[in-house]
């Protein structure tokens, strides 16, 4: 048995700040969003994205929304050289949308990255170098000096570049790379150095970028440092803080969300959260956090279904059913108790209120998802929801009583088969527990005779026999009871009746629920018909069949 060596590891350091403002704050309205699935993403799939598929996602991106998208590396690769270059010369960024393009700090590298963006309207070079300890002094064996060098020198190549090429509106990105690992001062030093080549100002404000390349701390320990270094770097209020977070230790989401508390303006992300490792900042499930606090997230995301059709026929990755907000199951409740919770909510909900409904925390048709895929029956389900099903599905109201009779036969059938029962499953199994389309009798015909007691003469076929039955009584109900007491010997008495229309209008089928009980049994009739009394005497007739098939099974 593998025991594990805790001990090779260290708590990551906390940072002592006695004022930090962070937690006392909230977010009152969506950051700057920027899609990096086609960079960070892209690199992140086993087979990288083709053309077409990029283009496609890059379709998509513009359909959402997003004002800010990273296209590519294209002095590292030649389809994103050639994708820029697509993108420019078939006109396909419309003026509102500014591309991003991610370059190292090397010359070579930067003189090919604005070779491709010749003759885009604007841009953002985003440049990078690696500043967190391990890597300077493992991989670079620098010392901050060093690489304060390395990142001036690619600062100033950029200037140098954009100066020479003065038509596009470009603005300047650069990101200490493993900022999560990065002592705090020494990011403020390099981003400080870095903004003293570019003289960002009001009118034109460079994007500092805080990369939590490996996730290595606790979401609140990474609001601790962007609010540190908002408040230590130079020249804040020209500079656009953006965060990008990694999901290392599952928490990019909550980091990106505590980041903008403690004063990030802008974040990067990818749909789903694909990206290396264990994932990117999931843009989608930030996204509609802040619409379920009331938020305009600012991206198109209510046809869902179709934005991770095309998230998946790009990246060949499928979605797990319980994804935050856009899994198949996350608006589905299986359990007895959710699902009563829940239709009890909906029954009661007015259709203009705010939403407030149990184990739900968002409207699923907000995301073009049906409510009657929110509660599915298997062997934990309980009465509620299948009552739910049903009306939704059928227009059924399933009465009380009848539900909880209703739910045991689901329940048993469930378990019989050791899986998940579709609703034309539930209704199937309802009318041949209740309806019983081949009786032992029939009701053919019959007529009522109205006076001071109403007299009914009803003929009841099995087969090709038929008999016919006599019974008077204080209505035409209470005289087909008395008829069929008589005929077929039996006392019982009905404990419990409804009945109700199907649906509106004049021409609406009527639905008639029934139970009645004996010294022994209880049953349960239901019957369906154009005609109410029809539909009340064919659910007795249904009931009495159920008492006369147990008499018969006794005797046998």
């Amino acid at each position: 048995m593998t025991t594990f060596n805790h001990r090779k590891y260290q708590a990551f350091p906390i940072l002592t700040m006695p004022n930090r403002q962070w937690p006392n704050n909230s977010i009152t309205q969506a950051p700057q969003w920027c899609s990096v699935d086609l960079r960070d993403g892209n690199q992140a799939l086993v087979d990288p994205m083709t053309v077409a598929q990029k283009r496609r996602y890059y379709e998509l991106l513009l359909v959402m929304g997003f004002k800010q998208i990273e296209v590519g590396f294209p002095a590292a690769s030649t389809m994103d050289f050639d994708f820029v270059r697509w993108l420019i010369e078939e006109n396909k960024i419309p003026d509102d949308v500014t591309i991003q393009v991610l370059t190292q700090a090397r010359e070579s590298l930067i003189e090919k990255t604005f070779a491709a963006l010749k003759g885009v309207k604007k841009a953002i070079i985003h440049v990078y170098n690696s500043t967190s300890t391990v890597q300077r002094e493992l991989v670079f064996q620098k010392d901050r000096q060093g690489i304060i060098d390395i990142a001036v020198q690619g600062a100033t190549w950029v200037k140098q570049h954009a100066d020479a090429n003065p038509g596009p509106q470009w603005q300047f990105e650069y990101s200490p790379e493993s900022f999560s690992g990065t002592e705090l001062d020494f990011a403020v030093d390099i981003c400080d150095a870095v903004n003293a080549v570019w003289q960002p100002t009001l009118e034109n404000p460079v994007i500092i970028n805080l990369p939590a390349t490996v996730e290595m701390s606790t979401p609140n320990v990474f609001a601790d440092q962007v609010e540190w270094f908002c408040g230590q770097v130079k020249n804040r209020e020209a500079i656009t803080v953006s965060v990008h977070t990694h999901n290392d230790r599952g928490c990019a989401v909550a980091a990106a969300e505590l980041a903008v508390m403690a004063g990030a303006d802008r974040v990067e992300g990818t749909l789903l959260g694909n990206g290396e490792r264990t994932g990117n900042m999931d843009i989608i499930t930030m996204a509609m956090n802040l619409y379920s606090q009331g938020i305009d997230p600012e991206l198109q995301l209510g046809d869902i279904d179709n934005i991770i059709s095309t998230i998946s026929g790009c990246t060949q990755l499928p979605v797990h059913p319980r994804h935050p907000y856009v899994g198949e199951l996350v608006y589905t409740a299986f359990s007895g108790s959710h699902q009563d919770a829940i239709k009890k909510c909906l029954d009661r909900r007015a259709p203009e209120s705010t939403w407030n409904v149990a184990y739900l925390p968002i409207d699923p048709t907000d995301l073009n998802r049906t409510l009657k895929h929110v509660i599915r029956v298997n062997s934990q389900s309980g009465k509620g929801g299948i009552a739910y099903l049903l009306e939704q599905e059928y227009g059924v109201q399933l009465p009380r009583w009848l539900q909880i009779d209703f739910s045991a036969v689901v329940q048993q059938q469930s378990e019989s088969t050791a899986s998940e029962l579709m609703v034309p499953q539930i209704w199937a199994l309802f009318k041949s527990t209740y309806t019983h389309p081949e009786p032992s009798y029939q009701l053919a015909d019959y007529t009522v005779s109205h006076g001071a007691i109403d007299k009914i003469q009803a003929q009841l076929a099995s087969g090709d026999n038929s008999v016919g039955v006599i019974g008077e009584g204080l209505g035409a109900l209470t005289a087909f009871i008395e008829a069929l007491k008589q005929h077929f010997n039996l006392d019982f008495e009905v404990v419990n009746f409804s009945e109700h229309a199907l649906s509106k209008g004049t021409d609406a089928d009527a639905i008639a629920y029934l139970q009645i009980k004996t010294a022994t049994e209880s049953v349960i009739g239901v019957a369906i018909h154009n005609d109410i009394l029809t539909a009340s005497l064919t659910a007795l007739l249904n009931a009495v069949n159920q008492l006369e098939t147990i008499k018969r099974l006794a005797v046998a």
